[in-house]
């Protein structure tokens, strides 16, 4: 029983829920395994129940002053927390506090002093100014004859997200979201690039359009293209090189071997067959532009860094910024791509000879020292990507658009890439994330990406989370985080271990929601939290009050007697939508697409199951085109029977007038869904049966933006909205 009681009070101690909630409703219990095997991951001693305790009791004895606290200003008193022995006198302690802003303050803890439970074991509490500003201070306090200070991150923060004044007057906003590798045009190469962005951009604003979304762009693996999971990223801080839009380059104008290059009749063919694909090759696409951006990066070389021109300087600034972690990610891509040379089955870090497989490592730095100029190209590349996606937002600004672009920061990072190869305790490599069986998926899900340590994050004030958020909230007007639940909890599962033998870990919340705040109100970033599946109570009302956006899926917007809820029923903090990029399309949808690949995948071995899903579908439609009718928006001549109504342009058209009468703040569509696309660009639970993440549009966005039925469904839509924000 003793043992049973350590555990229990470890994992509670350490925020290891030992049973949860299952999709089913009832209490489902964690493996004591489970648990151990977690614990072990954070570095505790396993090996018995005291060596266990021990190890909890030196992790989790609280420091003198803790290494961070967070304030949410005009909501919590500033109010810091001593540990402090009984013996130890008040009158030796004072303090000193560094703004961010540069102020200095000064005090002695006597006369600041809120409480003293030392006597009964409890800590001493002072008071600091009521009125600091929001920002990352430092605190310093003074014990007479200690050599050094005591030292905490103090961090204060608004209350709540940032909202564009637009949103805080009630204005209904509508946008489009988009894959960016599969929009065409007659001039990328082979897959959507910033070029195209900014073509789609201007178009989405012409026509009355606030914003366009986009998947993750994080860096992938330029080494190993076929790596294309926009959500299994080398690293989120960095962006994904095949974005670039090489022409666009200004080298590329002084670069005649490039130019020769790229002219050459054989260039260009392959430039047209790559365009003309259904699928993105990324291979070829990457062979294509890493035959000219090492050329462009030679000009470079000599035009600019040799005679130090202003736009060197600007590189180094973006250098120097970018500091350990962008050094991390192009020495990794370099050595990678040399490493992948000699040997094609290299995929990752995991699969280096074991003197490159940490950053730390003297063969690295070996390496960064002998073959400087490669690491330099990747850093060059990066600043190339960070400049044209600057070059998208400042056209958005200049358009007039709300928002502009928003942005997509998914859940973690691929275990094999350039972060964790750089790791130092961040990140828990010995576990993966995922999700607990549901009832689309019994199995549950393992992404194979290593949480962020909640114990860590605490000790180093929270910078590698600050840091994320600052890199993604970078040249855009919204982000949404792909899983926000996240910051309450993750599924937790140990390395090599199916997604049923997890458990959910807990996080410092109320921390990281301020923290988000805060970075919002710096980068004037609204946030949009994707908050589907399981989503626990306790999370729901602090989202709200966080102001962040909440994620409405039509399709999953039902009212307990299973129809479908009126948009005006939708909360105005959210973003409303019709699909995902993890759903089938409209027409997928309608047609049960989606149901049928699947059986054909074997993603349904229980007939009697796969029979259930295709009822279950016949009744959503039927509830769907009951709704349209009952709100009055189902086109003329659509049928009143789901059984013998297709989706045809007019029910599509529809849907999303009756979806833009929302009451929600933010309206996103698909392209896909304006072009009647069958095809979907994911399907959970595969990898190899289905080519995810390379699904092309049907059409240039050329064609698109000319065709009348898109120019009078944008006008509709415009009006629409504009109706939706008089209501309020």
């Amino acid at each position: 029983m003793k043992e049973d009681n350590v555990l229990k009070q470890v994992a509670e101690m350490v925020g290891i829920a030992d049973s949860y909630v299952s999709a089913w409703g009832d209490e489902a219990k964690v493996e004591d395994e489970t648990i151990l095997r977690l614990l072990a991951a954070l570095g505790y001693d396993t090996k018995n129940d005291d060596a266990l305790l021990e190890s909890a009791r030196k992790k989790n004895r609280p420091d003198v002053l803790a290494p961070v606290q967070v304030i949410r200003r005009g909501e919590q008193p500033m109010h810091i927390t001593l540990h402090l022995g009984v013996s130890a006198r008040m009158s030796d302690f004072s303090w000193r506090l560094h703004t961010e802003q540069g102020e200095v303050m000064e005090g002695w803890l006597q006369s600041q002093l809120i409480s003293d439970d030392r006597e009964s074991g409890g800590p001493l509490v002072f008071a600091l100014p009521d009125d600091l500003e929001m920002g990352y201070h430092k605190l310093e306090v003074f014990r007479k004859r200690r050599k050094s200070p005591f030292e905490m991150t103090l961090i204060v923060t608004p209350e709540s997200c940032y909202k564009q004044p637009a949103l805080l007057d009630d204005k209904k906003l509508w946008g489009t979201s988009v894959q960016l590798y599969s929009v065409r045009t007659n001039h990328n190469w082979g897959i959507g690039d910033f070029g195209d962005l900014k073509q789609l951009v201007a178009d989405i604003a012409a026509r009355g359009g606030d914003f366009v979304g986009l998947n993750p762009i994080h860096s992938l693996f330029p080494a190993n293209p076929e790596g294309a999971s926009p959500y299994s990223p080398s690293s989120r801080r960095w962006l994904n090189l095949m974005y670039i839009d090489v022409s666009s380059v200004p080298e590329f104008a002084q670069c005649d071997p490039a130019q020769q290059l790229v002219g050459s009749s054989e260039f260009q063919q392959r430039l047209v067959d790559a365009r003309n694909t259904n699928w993105v090759n990324y291979s070829e696409v990457s062979c294509l532009k890493m035959a000219v951006l090492p050329l462009l990066f030679e000009t470079f070389t000599e035009r600019h860094l040799d005679k130090k021109t202003a736009r060197a300087e600007n590189f180094l600034q973006f250098v120097e910024e970018g500091g350990d972690s962008l050094l991390h990610q192009a020495a990794f891509d370099a050595l990678h791509a040399k490493l992948k040379k000699g040997d094609d089955n290299i995929w990752g870090w995991p699969a280096f000879p074991e003197e490159y497989r940490h950053f730390d490592n003297a063969a690295v730095k070996a390496f960064i020292k002998n073959n400087f100029k490669q690491v330099q190209l990747y850093m060059y590349l990066q600043w190339l990507a960070d400049t044209q996606l600057a070059e998208v937002n400042d056209l958005a600004e200049e358009k007039g658009m709300v928002m502009g672009l928003y942005r997509d920061l998914a859940v973690g990072v691929c275990d094999s890439g350039a972060e964790t190869w750089a790791d130092h305790g961040a990140l828990c490599q010995d576990v993966s994330v995922g999700a607990p069986p549901d009832v689309l998926g019994p199995l549950g899900q393992n992404w194979g990406l290593p949480p962020l340590n909640p114990q860590v994050l605490k000790e180093t004030a929270y910078e590698p989370y600050i840091q994320l958020l600052r890199a993604n909230m970078r040249n855009c007007g919204a982000l949404r985080i792909d899983h926000v639940l996240g910051l309450l909890r993750l599924w937790w599962i140990p390395k090599g271990e199916s997604a049923k033998s997890g458990a959910y870990m807990y996080y410092p919340v109320e921390d990281l929601m301020a923290i988000l705040a805060l970075e919002s109100h710096r980068h004037h970033c609204t946030v949009i939290g994707e908050d589907l599946g399981t989503v626990p109570d306790e999370i729901v009302e602090k989202l709200s009050t966080a102001g962040v956006h909440s994620y409405k899926v039509f399709f999953f917007e039902t009212a307990e007697d299973g129809g479908y809820l009126s948009p005006g029923h939708y909360p105005a903090q959210s973003m409303a939508a019709l699909c995902t990029h993890d759903m089938p399309t409209l027409r997928g949808f309608w047609h049960c697409d989606d149901l049928k690949m699947g059986e054909e995948l074997g993603l349904y071995p229980d007939k009697e199951q796969l029979s259930g899903l295709f009822d279950s579908r016949a009744e959503s439609k039927q509830r769907i085109l009951d709704s349209l009718n009952w709100h009055g928006y189902l086109p003329e001549g659509v049928g009143h029977d789901a059984r013998y109504v297709p989706m045809d342009r007019n029910l599509s058209e529809g849907l999303q007038l009756h979806l833009a009468a929302s009451s929600s703040a933010l309206l996103s569509l698909q392209l896909e869904d304006w072009l009647e696309m069958d095809k979907p660009v994911n399907i959970p639970g595969t990898v190899d049966e289905y080519p995810n993440w390379r699904r092309k549009l049907s059409t240039t966005l050329d064609d698109l933006f000319t065709r009348q039925d898109i120019i009078d469904l944008t006008r509709r839509l415009t009006e629409t909205r504009a109706n939706a924000s008089q209501k309020n």
